[in-house]
């Protein structure tokens, strides 16, 4: 313990950056070099052995990748006093692209396309980094592909990391079956509780790359019903027209509902490299975003503005339907009455009618018996014959 306690005392504790799947992430620095990393402090006393299971895996996937586009796995400490076990591993001083997105919504801002294509570009070297066959055994989904987990260093370079919730799927079975992941980024097969297998980790790129061409995800709703529906569909908006024909037929690609009709990782790399930067910026490049000119942002408005318009028009198409179908209500309780007030008068001529026929039967029947009654009449007044 006294050498864990050590190992911890040689970091410095510069602020708390936030909170990842299992635990929360520090800025720190080494005493000795000034170098600054992040650890992730994760305390698993009170975990399941399931959740222990996925730290440990956690773990041994930040030995393995190493990519210049995943973050660096540096050293663990484990506190066992405290049950809390620290990884130390790359800071990014870009920060992640949660942020960025969020920068620009508030400045009403688009990234720039060529920002936009070296993300694309960077991601898909570390999902192939992720997803190749090591030793022919296994291959890792990351299943948690989102803005949050995405970092920036300080070339604006692409840093994949938090493998918190990445499966490590072997030869005997290629397809994984569990629900997991953050909803607005998942799969339709995910969603369907289908087996799934490397092309879900490309779907929630698409949903990615077009929420950072939108600034919003690409699927929203109130709950998670709403949302599998609007998933399963698979109907997008179209990114702005800022960007590229090539780029938004990218993001289709990505974004097909059936996993066979998303293109493999090759295929992907092979037309992204011919739309923009290369896989890594040089040193002497600091711009990561491209801020919209005059005219561009008066397009982008125009655009919204157009939506706006047709949320209007369709709102005015429901509000004409709403009243079509009202006066067609009206007009059916009016023949409803109708109806009833016919009804009532046959019921009332069918009661008219049986009362005459019974009366006419009734009157047959007292002739009768005044006929017969006058028959016998006369024959009792005839003379008895002596």
């Amino acid at each position: 313990m006294a050498k864990n306690s050590s190992k911890l005392s040689e970091y410095e504790i510069l602020e708390t950056i936030g909170t990842g799947s299992f635990g929360t992430c520090k800025k720190v620095s080494r005493k000795s070099d000034r170098k600054v990393f992040v650890w992730k402090e994760v305390g698993y006393g009170g975990m399941s052995e399931k959740e222990k299971q996925l730290l440990v895996q956690e773990v041994n996937l930040l030995r393995e990748l190493r990519h210049p586009h995943i973050v660096r796995y540096h050293d663990r400490i484990i506190d066992r006093e405290n049950c809390t076990l620290y990884i130390i591993m790359e800071f990014c001083e870009g920060g992640d692209l949660g942020s960025v997105i969020k920068k620009h919504r508030e400045e009403k801002s688009l990234v720039g396309e060529s920002m936009v294509v070296k993300v694309l570009h960077q991601l898909l070297l570390a999902l192939r980094e992720c997803h190749k066959k090591r030793d022919g055994v296994h291959k890792v989904l990351h299943r948690d592909l989102k803005p949050a987990n995405v970092f920036l260093d300080s070339r604006g370079n692409v840093k994949l990391g938090d493998f918190g919730l990445a499966r490590i799927l072997h030869h005997n079975f290629s397809l994984a079956q569990t629900f997991i992941g953050t909803p607005y980024y998942m799969s339709p097969e995910v969603f369907s509780e289908k087996a799934y297998d490397e092309k879900s980790d490309l779907w929630s790129l698409g949903c990615l790359i077009h929420e950072l061409c939108t600034l919003s995800p690409p699927f929203t709703a109130r709950d998670q019903q709403a949302l599998a529906a609007k998933v399963l569909q698979g109907k997008v908006r179209r990114i702005p027209h800022y960007y590229s024909a090539n780029l938004q037929s990218i993001i289709d690609s990505l974004l097909a509902t059936e996993p066979s009709r998303r293109p493999d990782i090759a295929t992907l790399l092979g037309r992204v490299e011919g739309l923009g930067p290369p896989a890594t910026t040089p040193a002497t490049t600091t711009t990561t975003t491209t801020r919209l000119s005059k005219s561009d942002l008066k397009l982008w408005e125009s655009e919204l503005q157009g939506r706006e318009k047709q949320l209007v028009t369709r709102e005015g198409e429901v509000e004409r339907r709403e009243r079509e179908v009202r006066v067609r209500e009206t007009e059916l309780l009016r023949k409803e009455r109708a109806l009833r007030i016919r009804e009532s008068v046959l019921l009332g001529k069918e009661r008219r009618h049986r009362d005459i026929r019974i009366a006419n039967e009734r009157d047959e029947r007292l002739l009768r018996e005044v006929h017969t009654q006058k028959e016998n009449i006369k024959f009792d007044l005839q003379p008895v014959k002596k």
